[in-house]
């Protein structure tokens, strides 16, 4: 899909994750001044990375995730939200499927400059 005009029409976050099964493989479903807006499913562990210029946020909204980080491990639940800070190391396991909006710049990959077969394409749009 290509991208849609800002205002163009209303996105229904739960219409848009019966679009893909993929885990770990983000989805943009929105672009604002540069940060988009991406729909995730998660299950298993992710891999260990960090974003060097950015924050990245979580807002689950299904299901439950950890987000392990070397000091400390955020646990997050449907409706909640968290901001990992630039630089931090980290990695987001869920034990069921959990589906997240994730809200990031353009063009950051997933996995950071950690690589490995859970990099996903950038600029995937459903």
């Amino acid at each position: 899909m290509t991208q849609p005009q800002p205002g163009s029409a209303p996105i229904n976050l739960v219409q848009k994750l019966t679009l893909f099964a993929d885990h770990w493989s983000p989805k943009t479903i929105a672009r604002m001044n540069g940060y988009e807006f991406k729909l995730v499913k998660l299950l298993g562990d992710f891999t260990w990375h960090d974003d060097p210029d950015t924050d990245e946020v979580f807002l689950v909204i299904a299901g439950r995730m950890e987000i392990e980080m070397r000091d400390r491990t955020v646990t997050l639940g449907a409706g909640d939200l968290f901001v990992v800070p630039k630089g931090v190391e980290h990695c987001p396991h869920a034990v069921t499927e959990c589906h997240a909006l994730v809200i990031e710049p353009g063009g950051v990959v997933n996995t950071g400059a950690s690589g490995g077969e859970l990099t996903a394409a950038t600029d995937q749009w459903i």
